[in-house]
């Protein structure tokens, strides 16, 4: 199960114990934050893109979209989003609990700019409904594969 992937990958810095898993799923931004409590723009969101040089995640903020444009200018190639049925072999996560804890070796993580905005945010903890309180600092220092802060979405 994919949530004892991220579990396990986050017991090694002593964070696993901060994963809350409410009762509702926290499968989409909406959900998340009427199950934490908070605002929709504070779910972390991990999206996972196709590059040239493989897959990707991106975390970003939960009221963005991505700008095809700077993707473009960041990747060199057209935004292009794995399949539903790819995702998990890809990623090492399913859909709804896709995060950048756990997740297959050959997977970079990039963290974009819009989650600056916030003292913390709420990325998922590999299931439709965990997900785990961090600061930018927490976010950067724990998220797999850490590549760079990127500015990818639409403002």
């Amino acid at each position: 199960m994919s949530i004892e992937r991220a579990r396990a990958y986050l017991d090694k810095f002593g964070m696993a114990d901060k994963i809350k898993e409410p009762e509702m799923s926290s499968a989409t931004v909406e959900l998340a934050a009427q199950a934490l409590g908070c605002e929709p723009a504070r779910i972390a969101k991990t999206l996972s893109f196709m590059t040239n040089e493989g897959p990707i995640l991106i975390v970003t903020a939960g009221d963005m979209k991505i700008d095809n444009k700077k993707y473009k200018s960041q990747f060199g190639v057209k935004a292009k989003m794995l399949s539903f049925d790819m995702v998990e072999e890809l990623i090492g996560h399913g859909v709804g609990g896709v995060c950048p804890f756990g997740i297959n070796d050959n997977v970079k993580t990039y963290l974009d700019s819009s989650m600056k905005r916030f003292n913390t945010v709420f990325p998922a903890a590999g299931s439709s409904n965990s997900a785990i309180e961090m600061t930018m600092e927490e976010l950067e220092k724990y998220s797999q594969n850490f590549c760079e802060w990127i500015d990818v979405c639409k403002s």
